[in-house]
């Protein structure tokens, strides 16, 4: 099991290009450079995590995506991956709550 930093493809395309293009004190706001649609992502607590994060990759890009703890409200959320496939969790690392992403407000572009 292996940690890294979000990537959301765009729910229009499949493009994996988006940018997020707001601050949590506003929105989740994210914009596909590809065609354009915008959308939310939102978190949901399906558990707790129970092991080790262990090294927190390098910072990422401070554009790109992200959501917030549906627990804490952080977001410095980690995807987690074996052999480098998305396991469909994330983790908190602040309060390890186990997370689930889903993308609402889908405006296409």
């Amino acid at each position: 099991m292996t940690f890294s930093w979000l990537s959301i493809a765009c729910p229009h395309c499949g493009s994996s290009d988006v940018v997020y293009s707001c601050n949590p004190a506003c929105c989740f706001n994210h914009v596909c450079n590809r065609c354009y649609t915008t959308f939310e992502p939102v978190t949901t607590k399906v558990g707790d995590f129970t092991g080790e994060i262990g090294p927190v990759p390098p910072d990422p890009d401070p554009t790109g995506p992200t959501a917030a703890c549906a627990r804490c409200g952080e977001i410095t959320l980690l995807a987690i991956t074996d052999d480098g496939i998305p396991r469909g969790r994330i983790v908190c690392t602040s309060c390890k709550a186990l997370l689930t992403l889903q993308v609402t407000a889908v405006e296409p572009g």
